[in-house]
């Protein structure tokens, strides 16, 4: 019968042993998923990333026609007042 010490080793050997093989199955992984990104132009946007957490983390979350900014907080630029004017919806210039 093992006595505590060998076990504890043993222990320790079968963590290392098993991280060394995640390791591997990580490098496995993620060279795969490197070539399907680039065979089918994957985007950080079609993964989901990127969106609308990080326009509103930034404060912005409309771009006018000419490069405006707003947070959509506050009073509505004329650029946008505007464009809803003429039919335009806010949703257009969504970041």
């Amino acid at each position: 019968m093992a006595t505590y010490d060998e076990l504890m080793a043993q222990a320790e050997q079968l963590k290392k042993q098993a991280e060394n093989v995640r390791l591997q199955e990580k490098m496995q992984i993620v060279t795969e998923l490197r070539e399907k990104i680039a065979r089918f132009g994957i985007t950080a946007k079609d993964l989901g990333f990127g969106g609308r957490a990080s326009r509103q983390a930034s404060g912005l979350r409309y771009r006018g026609p000419n490069g405006e900014i707003w947070s959509g907080k506050g009073r509505r630029p004329e650029w946008l007042r505007q464009a809803l004017s003429e039919g335009r919806s806010k949703s257009d210039f969504v970041i």
